[in-house]
């Protein structure tokens, strides 16, 4: 069964979550202890995230900085295995158009179609730090909406170049992005809605929202999008805070707001344990109202916050 066909199968709010490659060399325990702890709550399928190479600088043993290229976080498609064999769970991986090729892309999708694996989330992915704004490598591509069209291809039968596949099999099935408080790119939200609608129309199943913290927002970004014939299950994405410095650094990040309540309730906070109790009670609380407005599932972004999410789920699953 696809991801949105899972989520569609009964009345009940499915589980969900992502989970990074491991950085470079460390391995893969701390990637599976996230899993071990949240694989109680039955999770229908698991997201992992795909990172492009980035110049960072390192330093030398005579003072100076050396700038090298480098992908800190590889191996998505093995990862995306060795979590399918280990757990027998679905797994999503992200395939993305930052810092990717059309060659490594399709690449990347003989490698998944390999494997078996059905399911993608087709995402743009984040400009590098290094950038101003995005910039697409050689032979890449701007926007999802491109990439969409070679998943499209890939799906009829034929590679980037228009040259058959000898032997197409299974088609992905696809998730996109989406935005209750808009992209922080894009110029308004009425806009973000229409790109949403182009990829539901070019065949996403499905979307995945970034991080909120205001339900209200979410509602009212899913009655817009319904009235601009936007059909597809809208998946809310939910991070719970955890520390002192995200009073500032997710607004800014993630280009959201703080609901008023919340942001009082950090303003007492004296240190990061009040934070993430205080996490804790709001995840509860905004996942319980999303549930009650049937909401087909709730995915959980679980970098730095795996025992949040666990004691959150313990708690509404």
């Amino acid at each position: 069964m696809t991801v949105s066909e899972l989520i569609n199968k009964t009345d009940k709010t499915a589980f969900s979550f992502e989970v990074l490659p491991p950085l470079k060399g460390t391995g893969t325990a701390t990637l599976f202890s996230t899993i071990d702890a949240l694989k109680e709550f039955c999770p229908e399928y698991i997201n992992i995230t795909t990172h492009r190479s980035e110049y960072v600088y390192v330093e030398q043993p005579d003072g100076s900085y050396l700038r090298h290229f480098v992908r800190r976080r590889p191996g998505t498609v093995a990862v995306a295995s060795a979590i399918m064999q280990k757990y027998d769970i679905k797994v999503v991986p992200h395939v993305v158009v930052s810092g990717m090729t059309k060659e490594e892309i399709e690449y990347m999708l003989l490698d998944l179609q390999f494997l078996g694996i059905q399911d993608l989330l087709v995402l743009r992915g984040d400009k590098a730090k290094d950038e101003a704004r995005f910039m697409p490598v050689k032979d890449g591509y701007n926007y999802a909406t491109e990439l969409i069209e070679q998943v499209n291809l890939f799906n009829s039968g034929k590679f980037v170049d228009g040259t058959p596949i000898k032997n197409p099999g299974t088609p992905f099935s696809y998730g996109v992005a989406a935005y209750p408080e808009k992209h922080e790119e894009s110029p308004n939200l009425e806009f973000d809605l229409q790109v949403l609608k182009q990829k539901q129309d070019m065949g996403a199943d499905y979307a995945v929202t970034q991080i909120f913290y205001d339900n209200e927002k979410f509602f009212q970004f899913v009655e817009r999008a319904r009235e601009a014939g936007i059909t597809i299950p809208i998946i809310p994405g939910i991070k719970p805070m955890a520390k002192l410095n995200q009073f500032s650094v997710l607004p800014k990040v993630f280009h959201l707001d703080l609901p008023e309540t919340l942001s009082k309730e950090m303003e007492k906070c004296k240190d990061d344990a009040e934070v993430k109790q205080l996490g804790i009670e709001w995840g509860v609380s905004q996942c319980r109202e999303l549930m009650q407005h049937h909401v087909p599932s709730i995915h959980f972004y679980s970098l730095g916050v795996t025992d949040s999410i666990r004691e959150i789920a313990r708690q509404i699953y």
